[in-house]
Formats: C-alpha cells, structure tokens, sequence
C-alpha cells in the first residue's frame, strides 16, 4: 500500500514573518499613497487644502520634516516666496521683553536634539530668541508669555529662520491669539472648555475632579506650548503639531480632555483631594497612544462642538479672538497658487523691475549711476533667484523634486 505523504505544515515563525513582511509592505504602499496624495494636492491650482489638511490630521500625519516644510506654509496660508527678513541687528534694543525671552530660551536646551554640538545649538538659541522679539516688534498687539519660545522653537528646528518668522507670525494672530493677551483671562477662557467636554462624556470623572477642586490649571503648560514643553520626544511634539496646524484653535483643548479620560481609572483611583489629583495629572505620561487620542479628540469635536460647551455658565461672557476669527482664517487658505506658479510670479517681478531699470538707464543717457544700479539690481536677484531655487531644493524629499 502506497503512503501517503504528509503535507508539512509551515512554522509558526515562517507564518509570524511572513505576516510582519506583509504588513511592512502594506504600510510602505500605504505611505506612498499618502505622498503621491500630498504631492497631487500641492500642484492643484489652487492648493488642495482640505486634502492637506485631512493628510495632516490623519494616521502618520505628514510623515517627514520635508513634507511639513512644504504643508506647514500652506495650512497657514504662508507665501514661501515672500517671506519677510532676517530679524535686524538691533531687534533686541530697548525691548521690554528681551531679559524674559533670554531666560527662558536659555533654560531651553532640552528642546534641541539630542547630541547636537554646543556650537550649533547655540546659533538656534541666538535665532529663536531674534524670531521672538521681531514677531513682537512687528505685532505691537501681542503679549509675551512663558511657553511661548516652546512653540518656535518647533518651527526654527523643522522650518529655519525665516520661514518660522512668517509661520509664528500668523499663528501668533490667530491660533494663539488669545494667549497672546496682556491678561491671562483669554487663556483661563479656552481651558473653562475642559471640564464641560468631561461632563459631557464622563459624569462620574467630571464630578470626581469637582470635588477634588482640582481646577485646569494641571493643563496650562500642555496648552500654551502645544504639548512642546511637556513631551520628550520631538517625533510626538511634530505629530501633534500636524494635528493643531490642520484643526480648531481649540483642538489642543480637547486633546486635554482624551488625555484625562484615557487617564480616567488612575484619576479616580486617586485620593479625592486637589493635590494628589493635580500631581497625577500634571505629570503627562510619555507612552501615549497618540493615534488612538487624536482619532478621540476629533469624534469628541465633532460630538460636542465649542458652540454646545459654551452653554456652560463658565464660558458664557468672554469673548475670544482666536475663536471669532477663525472662519475667515479659514476660508483665506482655500485660494492658494502652487509653489510652481508662485515661483513664476517672482521671477515675472524681478524680469519686469529690470526691464524698467534698463529703460530709464537708456532714456537717461546711461548715465553711470544709473548703470551701477542695473548692475546691482542684477546681481541682487540674480543672487536672491538662486537663493530660493537652492532652498525651494533643501526643501525638497526625492519623490517631490518634480514640483520644482
């Protein structure tokens, strides 16, 4: 009788690889739908915005620090070609905020990465401190407040110098403009929004903290900084800042309240009284499940708008800037021109300034000033024309240089 041979049955480790091998090259397929996505959404004339927006906020958010440097600007609406100076030498003359933005951009240095030379972080700290006094020089109407320097400083290591300028400059009048106030009262506005967001979801935690008489105040810092100061890993702190660029202003607020309730059996574990309760919370766990609390975050928004939290009486009489005027913030990003035709606009400038040059110089008898000028002129954008070719290219990831 002929035997039958038995089919040999793959190891349970071949099985295991195999599944990782499979979900490794879904994720890259994954990936790289997301960048042909981006990059698509960039070339649209006008800009894709709300593709960029979702590409933010979704699982990943924008992946790479060359793909934020292309968003970034465009979730706020910033002309990467029209960016404004370097601050001037003497932006830190006789400003009233110079010695607190020292101190506090001085305590700072766990911002910066991890191994990076003295020298060189050094340099970054003597920008950040000059982006923070211009931005307040330029904007009479904004206040410094401690936390402030954890927000540019994410800027200035992803975006450089001038584009951070542009960047904090608009967030600072929009997002954050209601920190931005001579009084803390704004602020104490946005985090009134916290416990009402807990009593809609979580009666029982939010009577919990009520009785403990713990207050908001655990979640300044997370707040005002965008979670910057709090967070030890920098890969975290971009993440959420994907997030917040493409969301409410509010949006911040309410990842405050999935932290506690993610938080919510510790909490009530705890003794029932302020100081235990504000330690525990205070103290921001590092192992967050970030994709899981920005998914909650935004079913917590769409469920409980701000316009059903402010039927609370403690958020009844404030009105709030930031809040007020983010409709229209909204609604000028939707009109954007790609980086390619941008890009042609300046140099249709810079050709048109030259032709006018050139034809006074000629009905002027050439005269020689007039000359040195066209030289100078010449040599200016021809100087300023490479300058933005060569960082259009630093800014560029391999499977985006088509877009220059």
């Amino acid at each position: 009788m002929k035997k039958v041979k038995k089919r040999q049955q793959p190891l349970s480790g071949a099985r295991s690889v195999n599944g990782s091998s499979q979900r490794h090259e879904e994720h890259v397929s994954w990936k790289k739908q997301k960048l042909v996505d981006i990059h698509q959404a960039l070339n649209s004339d006008p800009v894709d915005i709300e593709t960029l927006r979702q590409a933010a906020v979704s699982e990943g958010g924008l992946l790479t620090d060359d793909v934020r440097r292309k968003v970034w600007p465009k979730l706020l609406s910033v002309n990467v070609f029209n960016l404004p100076p370097k601050p001037a030498k003497n932006v830190r003359e006789n400003h009233k905020d110079y010695n607190q933005v020292l101190l506090d951009v001085r305590r700072s240095m766990r911002r910066f990465p991890r191994g990076m030379r003295a020298d060189e972080r050094e340099v970054l700290q003597e920008q950040l401190i000059d982006i923070i006094l211009d931005v307040l020089r330029r904007n009479p109407q904004l206040h410094y407040y401690q936390g402030y320097h954890d927000i540019v400083v994410t800027f200035l290591l992803v975006v450089g110098e001038r584009m951070a300028i542009a960047m904090v400059e608009t967030l600072s009048n929009h997002h954050l403009r209601d920190f931005m106030d001579p009084t803390m009262d704004s602020t104490k506005h946005i985090l009134n929004y916290l416990m009402p967001i807990l009593e809609q979801v979580d009666p029982e935690l939010h009577d919990f903290m009520l009785r403990a008489e713990v207050g908001t105040i655990f979640a300044l810092s997370w707040l005002i900084t965008w979670y910057g100061h709090v967070l030890s890993d920098f890969r975290h702190v971009l993440r959420l800042y994907d997030f917040f660029l493409a969301s409410h202003p509010l949006m911040p607020i309410y990842f405050a309240a999935v932290i506690v309730l993610y938080r919510e059996r510790e909490v009530k574990s705890s003794e029932c009284d302020m100081a235990s309760v504000h330690h525990l919370l205070s103290q921001i766990p590092q192992d967050l499940p970030y994709e899981h609390l920005i998914t909650q975050a935004q079913s917590l928004f769409t469920h409980y708008p701000p316009t059903l939290l402010t039927r609370s009486a403690a958020l009844q009489s404030h009105k709030s800037i930031t809040i007020s005027s983010f409709q229209d913030f909204q609604t000028s990003t939707l009109q954007q021109r790609p980086d390619s035709i941008l890009r042609q606009q300046l140099h249709q400038r810079h050709n048109t300034n030259l032709d006018l040059v050139r034809a006074n110089a000629r009905s002027g008898g050439a005269h020689q000033l007039i000359k040195m000028a066209v030289w100078g002129l010449s040599a200016t954008l021809g100087a300023a024309a490479l300058a933005v070719a060569q960082t259009a290219m630093d800014w560029a990831p391999e499977f985006l240089l088509q877009l220059f």
